[in-house]
């Protein structure tokens, strides 16, 4: 796949070159990668065309088709509800996002809403930004239904997450790495977790999860993530306050996806500003 993202592959062109029948081959597919082949391709060319953006003059439409797509609405589209925001917003925003957009679709049910709380550990070399949100599959991509975003690997909250089967997903970047977009494998995160079942008024609490290395066969984090420059300036501008006792500015957007929720809530571990 990786090295035929312009050729229109199909299941059957895959199986064969696994020698395996096509279906028994998407059954081991999708048992090892968590998506099926399809999707996987998929991702693998929305993260090429991301690389593209960034780091090439192409056009839109080169693009696509340089990673496969015929059709530039086509890819465009997928694009935007995969990574969460246009091909040339994407580039304009230099890899970043100012805040990630929550999926409100379940509507009135979050009116009574569950929480998942927890911890995420990692190796003592990756102690960066972490970002952790819930998704409907198993591959961080399109809106998450809450999410949030640490200082450091530890202690996270999730609020406000509809009834559902959701999987936790998180992502976090090296400190000398915060100062540039995401850049494909080089960031450790943690794949999946789940699903995780919740029901309207849950308060769950899950069992301490690691950042792990990327493998090879994991699919590719296509969310544009929040800016976490900012929430880095913020951060060294509360340390400041506490210091001189001047309180910094507050910022212009909620730190995470929930405008009604306080930036810090009152919990350990609460998220730093994404915006």
């Amino acid at each position: 796949m990786k090295e035929s993202l312009s050729e229109p592959l199909t299941i059957d062109d895959m199986a064969r070159t696994a020698m395996f029948s096509k279906f028994h081959f998407s059954r081991i597919f999708q048992r090892v990668t968590g998506l099926p082949p399809g999707k996987f391709l998929s991702a693998l060319r929305l993260q090429e065309a991301k690389q593209l953006l960034m780091s090439t003059s192409l056009n839109v439409i080169d693009i696509s088709h340089q990673v496969g797509y015929n059709s530039v609405g086509t890819f465009s589209t997928r694009f935007t509800s995969s990574v969460g925001i246009s091909p040339t917003a994407y580039r304009r925003l230099g890899g970043f996002v100012p805040r990630v957009t929550v999926d409100d679709r379940s509507g009135a049910a979050r009116r009574t809403s569950a929480t998942v709380s927890g911890t995420v550990c990692a190796p003592d070399t990756l102690l960066g930004h972490t970002f952790i949100g819930l998704f409907p599959q198993p591959i961080p991509q399109g809106r998450p239904v809450s999410w949030t975003v640490l200082e450091r690997p530890g202690p996270y909250l999730l609020d406000k997450a509809p009834e559902g089967s959701w999987f936790l997903l998180a992502h976090a970047l090296r400190p000398d790495e915060e100062n540039d977009p995401p850049a494909g494998d080089e960031q450790p995160y943690l794949l999946r977790h789940g699903p995780v079942q919740l029901r309207d008024n849950d308060d769950v609490t899950l069992p301490d999860l690691c950042l792990r290395p990327v493998r090879f066969l994991d699919p590719p984090v296509l969310l544009a993530l929040p800016d976490i420059r900012l929430a880095r300036r913020m951060a060294e501008a509360r340390t400041r306050a506490d210091q001189t006792g001047f309180a910094p500015p507050a910022p212009a957007e909620p730190c995470t996806g929930k405008p009604e929720r306080d930036g810090n809530g009152g919990r350990r571990g609460a998220a730093m500003p994404a915006a």
